[in-house]
């Protein structure tokens, strides 16, 4: 049911597009179900993030399409200004001209130094699960990885990146951007989630940034869209440059 309402949806020309309600569990078990030739001949912009990861990292690499990570209704679009970003939203959503810079007050540099690649990415999670399976996440060299996560304490944010680098999906980013991992902290503070990011990524070769707040935010989340060239450049101001319209026509 739940395959044939989003097919119904993709191939309706009246839906200009698609937002999840919201995440939870169970995308995955729709990626048999749909058929990747039929998607790729509609362009339609799909808004999600979270469990959703599974649909955005399908229609991105495997349809070609570009996706927006970005605020769903539960929690987001339904709180207004304290639940998402409405500018990164129109910029990417309504604009054809290039994106611009994304990026937040936050965002700190782990690691400097320029990238140019793919932005590719989703919740960890989500992504560490799909390996090994047909639809394993398989984004291309040089990528800049977006990686987002909720209320997992280090040692599981440990055991994610540390499975995601063993697959080598990180060795074929060129740069990784990180959200903001709330409630990722051990609880009383003892160790910080931020503290494993640090240790994991000492022999990246590329620049890491830590707290682009997209997808799981205590705040406004921004939109950042998947399968657009986002180039990153650490001497200037901390972020995401997108140079191209994310605007299919």
């Amino acid at each position: 049911m739940r395959a044939a309402a989003l097919r119904d949806a993709w191939l309706n020309p009246d839906i200009a597009a698609i937002v999840a309600a919201r995440g939870g569990y169970g995308s995955v078990h729709l990626l048999p179900l749909l058929d990747a030739h039929e998607f790729s001949t509609i362009v339609k912009p799909f808004i999600a993030y979270s469990d959703n990861t599974s649909i955005l990292s399908w229609l991105t690499l495997t349809c070609g399409m570009v996706t927006f990570h970005g605020p769903m209704i539960d929690r987001r679009l339904a709180r207004g200004p304290a639940g998402y970003d409405r500018d990164t939203f129109l910029r990417c959503l309504t604009r054809p001209a290039p994106v611009g810079v994304i990026t937040s007050p936050g965002i700190e540099v782990l690691r400097h130094g320029e990238a140019n690649g793919m932005l590719i990415g989703g919740t960890m999670t989500q992504l560490a699960a799909s390996l090994g399976t047909p639809f394993a996440f398989d984004p291309p060299q040089g990528c800049v990885l977006f990686l987002d996560e909720v209320a997992e304490r280090p040692y599981r944010i440990d055991r994610l990146l540390t499975q995601l680098k063993l697959a080598g999906i990180l060795d074929r980013a060129g740069a990784l951007v990180f959200n903001e991992l709330p409630r990722c902290d051990e609880p009383g503070g003892s160790l910080a989630a931020r503290d494993v990011v640090v240790e994991l990524t000492e022999d990246f070769n590329g620049p890491v940034l830590f707290g682009l707040p997209s997808g799981h935010s205590d705040g406004a989340t921004l939109t950042i869209p998947f399968g657009l060239r986002a180039r990153i450049d650490t001497r200037s101001r901390p972020g995401l440059i997108i140079d191209e319209s994310a605007v299919q026509t």
